[in-house]
């Protein structure tokens, strides 16, 4: 009632409902939060000051209070009613609760302050309205971005000016090293530069050795590029030059796909490098030649440049070696690039080239990134998808057609070497988390590197035939990981989540057959997966196989057959059979058959409420207790 007459701007629905009530029941009302958010937050949110002067005047709401609150679809947890308002705009507001006393630079969970805020989506007047009042221009969000930089890359020239003009730092570097020239450069301001530069900007590297002039020629702002290179004070370099030149080109390539664009870049390039009257500057030579890039070396002449010119595939494969020898193997943008390259291939049907080129972005992306890092998982998860497209079309119908190609069937070796890659990623990824301090381990990626392991062993599943030292080698290959006892989020393990439903990735839910998920757990559970874990909510394999895939009634044979507890309850005292009843659905299979003498025994002891505790041995008792 409260929140919903806050978030409506309704003074006189909050008296009626308010002012009958004591003063604790007022505070414990105005302090309670509906999706994460207060009264205080949602008048903040919705621009009602009336509503915002009533819970602070008559209400004594704390002007501090903090909620969460979702702008454009992000939830900004910890928000200060000031950052809420700077935040949406809402000028009078934010006079408002600075003259209550709001703390100025009081900031979000992320280190957000309200300037940081209203320099985000463009609030001139609020942004002044913080600067006069003492903001502070200079804190920094948790990645090291500032109100300029924000203000850059958001394309804000009036902000941008008035910080400037605030004394900001125009070459204050990120946690990862970008200025506000790298910020303008990518979204392609020329204006915003322009100013930055008549402010002292200076062209600076950041963690990946880029330069403003290589992040605009990576994005493809062109007239960013020009503007640079024909200012010697900036760019005073010709390799410089060349090099943005080159990449620009590339750029045109990939990403906006003019080739002709892209050649008449790289001709101007081949000039720079190859003047008539000057010093020339040689492309890197005696490199060796990538099966992944079909062995394609770059060209070095015009004549050169205007035979792959010819062949668009050819000219693609110059693009991703331009860019991979300026920017490095360990850009993203390098492994973006290949990896979209890889798709555009699948999507043709040409699913053989597909695979090289992800494999080799894989290869880069481990030896040259730390573990765990998410660029590799992203690759994986890659590779899940496109696995899974291949053998979900086949077992379909072989006819069915993908842009008029057949996908071929699984290869073993091929999914395997992707699946030792991503079991070598868990292993390091242990040694490297706890190698760091316990407030900096991030352990979201691990979680989900276990996940596309056990989707993984879901698909080798279904290659058919597989052959006893297949099989043999993936149980091999598992033990060294499951020796590890890794567990996910919550103290899942592995045969728990080989049981959920399969996750979705790019809006795509993987598919996974009956069979594959019986075969998967019997995978596991041979490679050392124990079949009676229990997770963190006192859940088996088996409780989730009842609750999420009753009627995979294969699955339930299976995990029973590998000697699941078939009588032993939940933390919430049920049953596999309990769990089957609450989803009306009959088990197929003799229980009988998975009971033994000893499991009927305790359960006549439970059911019977008879004392067994330090009356047997330890062993047995632990065996009771699980039933």
């Amino acid at each position: 009632m409260v929140f919903n007459a806050a978030r409506d701007g309704k003074v006189r629905r909050l008296r009626v409902f308010l002012e009958h009530r004591s003063r604790d029941e007022i505070a414990k009302i105005i302090a309670a939060k509906t999706n994460g958010a207060t009264p205080l937050l949602a008048a903040c949110r919705n621009g009602h000051l009336e509503v915002v002067q009533y819970l602070l005047e008559r209400c004594s709401a704390n002007v501090e209070l903090r909620g969460s609150v979702s702008f454009d679809g992000e939830n900004i947890e910890d928000a200060p009613p000031l950052w809420v308002a700077a935040a949406a705009g809402h000028l009078e507001l934010v006079r408002y609760l600075l003259k209550k006393g709001a703390g100025i630079n009081a900031v979000t969970r992320t280190n957000s302050t309200p300037l940081r805020a209203a320099c985000f989506d463009g609030h001139t007047e609020v942004a002044r309205c913080l600067l006069e009042a003492g903001a502070d221009i200079e804190l920094a969000n948790r990645h090291g971005h500032t109100c300029l930089m924000i203000s850059c890359y958001k394309g804000h020239i009036e902000i941008a000016q008035l910080l400037l003009d605030a004394g900001a730092d125009p070459n204050r570097k990120s946690v990862k090293g970008n200025t506000a020239l790298h910020d303008c450069a990518e979204s392609g301001c020329l204006a915003i530069i322009q100013l930055l530069i008549e402010r002292g900007a200076k062209m600076d590297v950041d963690a990946y050795g880029m330069t403003p002039l290589l992040a605009a020629a990576v994005c493809g702002h062109q007239e960013i590029v020009e503007y640079l290179i024909s200012h010697r004070n900036l760019v005073s370099g010709r390799d410089e030059r060349v090099n943005a030149l080159e990449l620009l080109g590339a750029t045109y390539v990939d990403r906006k796909r003019n080739i002709t664009t892209a050649c008449r870049i790289w001709t101007r390039a081949l000039s720079e490098r190859y003047p008539v009257d000057g010093p020339h500057i040689p492309k890197p030579r005696g490199q060796s030649t990538i099966a992944a890039f079909e062995n394609a070396v770059e060209f070095t002449t015009k004549e050169e440049l205007m035979e792959v010119a010819s062949d668009p595939d050819a000219l693609r494969m110059q693009a991703l070696l331009i860019r991979e020898r300026i920017l490095g193997p360990a850009h993203p943008e390098t492994s973006y690039y290949l990896r979209y390259r890889g798709a555009v291939y699948a999507d043709s049907g040409q699913f053989q080239r597909c695979l090289q080129l992800w494999m080799y972005a894989l290869e880069m992306q481990q030896t040259l990134l730390e573990p765990l890092n998410c660029l590799t998982l992203s690759s994986f998860l890659s590779f899940v998808e496109l696995f899974n497209y291949m053998v979900s079309v086949r077992d379909k119908m072989s006819q069915e057609r993908y842009n008029d190609h057949v996908p071929p069937p699984l290869n073993f070796q091929e999914v395997m070497a992707v699946f030792t890659r991503c079991l070598r990623e868990a292993r390091i990824g242990v040694a490297y988390i706890e190698k760091l301090p316990a407030a900096e381990r991030e352990l979201t990626t691990y979680q989900r590197i276990l996940t596309v392991i056990v989707m993984m062993v879901q698909l080798l599943a279904r290659i058919e035939p597989i052959s006893h030292a297949q099989k043999t080698f993936i149980t091999k290959s598992l033990y060294e990981t499951l020796k590890l006892k890794p567990t996910a989020r919550n103290g899942m393990s592995l045969l728990h989540l080989s049981v959920t439903s399969p996750l979705q990735h790019s809006g795509h839910r993987l598919q996974s057959h009956n069979r594959s998920h019986a075969l998967a757990c019997k995978i596991l559970i041979e490679a050392g997966c124990d079949p009676n874990a229990v997770d963190n909510e006192g859940r088996r394999a088996l409780h989730i196989a009842a609750a999420l895939f009753p009627h995979n009634q294969e699955l339930v044979q299976q995990l029973l057959e590998s000697g699941a507890h078939f009588c032993s309850p939940d933390s919430k005292g049920r049953k596999f059979t309990k769990i089957l009843e609450e989803k009306k659905q009959k088990l197929t299979v003799n229980p009988l058959q998975y009971m033994s003498l000893k499991c009927l025994c305790a359960s006549v002891i439970k059911e019977c409420n008879i004392s067994y505790t330090g009356s047997v041995p330890s062993t047995l008792q632990t065996f009771l207790d699980v039933h």
